[in-house]
């Protein structure tokens, strides 16, 4: 059984890529219950792929393991492409994920419906144990609503709208989002690369 380290102490995250590689024999863990809580990395490469990498490869200075990390960012048309890779701390440092939806809300208050597009995009980057470093992606396509609606999920779920559905992110049951959402798409991608590589 191999140790792959992801590089984040997000719950939701952790538990995704656990249901994703279920079946294949890696052991999926924390960067805190590998001992490295204290590993933080300044996000500051203006695409999604440098920071994932960054994050990985920081990670990889100090273990041997397969290390993970990902980046994943909300490119809205109408702001050209914002909040794109500042989609975390989109309404500064430190901010909430309600913060950050009202400072988007805001921004678009005066964009019609027609012109509300958006798509997420996830980049993973794996750092292997020889040191190569490998990337995958996956992508969402979908509308920013009006307002907030659903209660699941988390940061940009409630606004955004799946393009086919009339459904936020945050309207839909675990099992329907880890179907078609961007992140799924780059995990599908990326237990593609795990099983060829195993």
């Amino acid at each position: 059984m191999k140790k792959l380290i992801l590089s984040s102490s997000n719950p939701h995250k952790i538990n995704e890529l656990r249901s994703i590689l279920k079946g294949l024999p890696i052991e999926v863990i924390s960067k805190e219950e590998a001992g490295f809580g204290d590993l933080e990395v300044v996000e500051d490469g203006d695409t999604l792929e440098a920071n994932a990498k960054k994050k990985a490869l920081a990670m990889a200075e100090r273990s041997n393991e397969i290390i993970l990390a990902d980046d994943t960012g909300l490119f809205v048309d109408a702001l050209d492409g914002a909040p794109g890779v500042y989609s975390a701390r989109f309404a500064g440092e430190d901010c909430s994920y309600s913060e950050n939806n009202k400072k988007l809300l805001s921004a678009l208050s005066a964009v019609t419906e027609g012109r509300r597009t958006a798509h997420f995009e996830t980049v993973i980057a794996i750092v292997w144990e020889n040191g190569s470093v490998q990337t995958v992606e996956g992508r969402c396509d979908g509308v920013i609503g009006y307002e907030a609606q659903g209660d699941n999920g988390f940061g940009y779920d409630p606004l955004f709208i799946v393009k086919g559905t009339n459904r936020t992110f945050a309207q839909m049951k675990d099992e329907e989002k880890n179907r078609i959402s961007h992140r799924a798409n780059a995990l599908r991608k990326l237990r593609e690369v795990f099983e060829e590589r195993l």
